[in-house]
């Protein structure tokens, strides 16, 4: 997991995870050389194993799976795979070591999302088909929509046809509706899922907490900063007078609103401005105006800087999922034990809006010829809840064995049987309140186009915040950059 750390410092992949949320992991090939890495020979085939395989349907579920039963084609002996970093390939490592007679050799594709490199390498790889066509592909939220729901969907296989009993398993996983509502295709379909939870808390300081309220119990700070932005907005005035600042910048804020808003930026082929959305523009200068942050912006160094009290003035939280305190706040906190800097000073709670931000969406090709296979490889991945899926070892940090980071995943199942206690967040355990986070999440506001058109946003609410332009001129210069740039109908 130090891979994370790493890249995170790097200027170019801060820049891109500040556009999409997802991107934490290290892009570990870089997108002018963006070639194929082939993982180490799996053991051979068995001389039996070469006839058909099929996948058996579970007991009891004959008539509801009829359709369900696939076969390989045993003349296939490789599965491609195509990621935007290292992390999934690396996750089959660990498949094959629980399956010593996986007969197939994995075949991985990683290009890194910087420059916009991945998806028209992916788009094209899908749409040429052939031998080298990706099997299994990922996807982040900043553009999984295209490749469920939008121009690409019609490459992505339902789950179901890859005989996953995929109704039992979500019910038994607990999966968050978010990210199946993300994941379903316009037929209504599953065509993806995740195996990491990003499901938004609030991530606060506890030694600010008692100064201002006393206590630093979570069940307590919730109540003083929601629900709702009105009440955020009281513990920023009490902050205030303190000294405080209640989040290092308005991007803290911009994650909560966004994927809280109840429609997406596109409604019927026209620009849509969900009334939450356009309050952050409100938020925003409402922010500056009364001095309630540093007026940093998210993922340059002056937001990393608050992280250990760096700041012009102390920061009392920021919001985010687990992989925010993971991968980014607990490297730039100033130590890496409790008492050193802000590490050990941290604790979370629930937000005052639900939200989600991030994550990463795994997808087979409708193409593939070996579908069981695929199948048994993206169920392992994001459905099974067992002490031997991905999932048990992602939460509990033993992928790679024991004292590994510990992540929220996509099954509330395997959190509620899991360890989530950080000593990072003051031996609180992150479990107990990401659960009903992701519960909390709206997965049906996003659209193929957020990426860009959350630059264009952003830039236009920072104008106004300033005092550079006026409300009116900003909605209007953020309308025509979407006019000018993207095949969208604005009115």
């Amino acid at each position: 997991m130090k891979r994370y750390i790493a890249f995170l410092l790097t200027f170019v992949f801060v820049m891109s995870l500040a556009l999409t949320g997802c991107g934490k992991a290290n892009d570990s090939k870089d997108s002018s050389t963006s070639t194929q890495t082939e993982s180490s020979s799996s053991k051979e085939t068995k001389k039996e194993e070469t006839k058909t395989e099929k996948k058996e349907e579970p007991a009891g579920d004959a008539g509801a799976n009829e359709a369900n039963e696939v076969s390989n084609d045993p003349n296939v002996k490789v599965i491609n795979l195509w990621s935007f970093t290292d992390e999934v390939p690396n996750m089959l490592e660990k498949y094959k070591e629980l399956n010593p007679d996986f007969p197939y050799e994995i075949k991985t594709t990683i290009i890194a999302t910087t420059d916009g490199a991945y998806q028209p390498a992916l788009d094209q790889a899908l749409a040429s088909g052939g031998a080298d066509a990706p099997d299994i592909f990922c996807a982040e939220a900043a553009f999984v929509l295209k490749y469920t729901q939008g121009d690409a969907s019609q490459y992505a296989a339902a789950y179901k046809d890859l005989g996953i009993d995929v109704d039992r398993l979500l019910k038994e996983a607990e999966i968050a509706q978010y990210t199946v509502d993300i994941g379903t295709n316009p037929d209504g379909n599953l065509v993806g899922l995740g195996y990491q939870a990003t499901g938004g808390a609030f991530i606060y300081r506890r030694s600010i907490a008692k100064d201002v309220w006393g206590t630093d119990d979570p069940n307590v700070i919730k109540d003083k900063i929601g629900p709702g932005l009105d009440k955020f907005f009281e513990a920023a005035e009490e902050l205030k007078q303190k000294g405080y600042g209640i989040v290092s910048g308005d991007g803290d804020l911009w994650h909560a609103v966004e994927n809280s808003s109840e429609e997406g930026w596109i409604v019927d082929g026209k620009l849509n401005i969900d009334p939450k959305r356009e309050a952050f523009l409100d938020y925003s200068k409402r922010l500056k105006d009364n001095n309630y942050h540093n007026d940093t912006q998210d993922w340059q160094d002056a937001w990393f800087a608050d992280m250990k009290d760096a700041g012009a003035k102390k920061i009392f939280g920021f919001f985010g999922p687990a992989w925010l305190i993971n991968y980014v706040m607990a490297g730039n906190s100033g130590g890496s034990a409790p008492g050193e800097g802000t590490y050990g000073d941290w604790a979370v709670c629930e937000p005052p809006v639900g939200f989600f931000w991030g994550g990463t969406w795994v997808l087979a090709n409708k193409d593939t010829k070996v579908p069981a296979a695929v199948g048994d490889i993206i169920e392992w991945i994001t459905l099974d809840s067992s002490e031997t899926g991905l999932q048990y070892f992602w939460a509990n940090g033993t992928l790679n064995g024991p004292g590994g980071t510990k992540d929220t995943v996509a099954s509330g199942t395997v959190m509620k049987k899991s360890d989530g206690t950080l000593d990072f967040l003051g031996g609180q355990n992150m479990f107990d309140v990401f659960v009903p986070a992701g519960e909390f999440a709206n997965g049906k506001n996003l659209t193929q186009y957020d990426e860009t058109i959350n630059l264009y946003w952003r830039d236009q609410v920072r104008e106004y915040s300033a005092g550079n332009k006026s409300r009116e001129q900003a909605l209007a210069d953020f309308k025509q950059q979407v006019a000018d740039n993207l095949d969208v109908i604005v009115e």
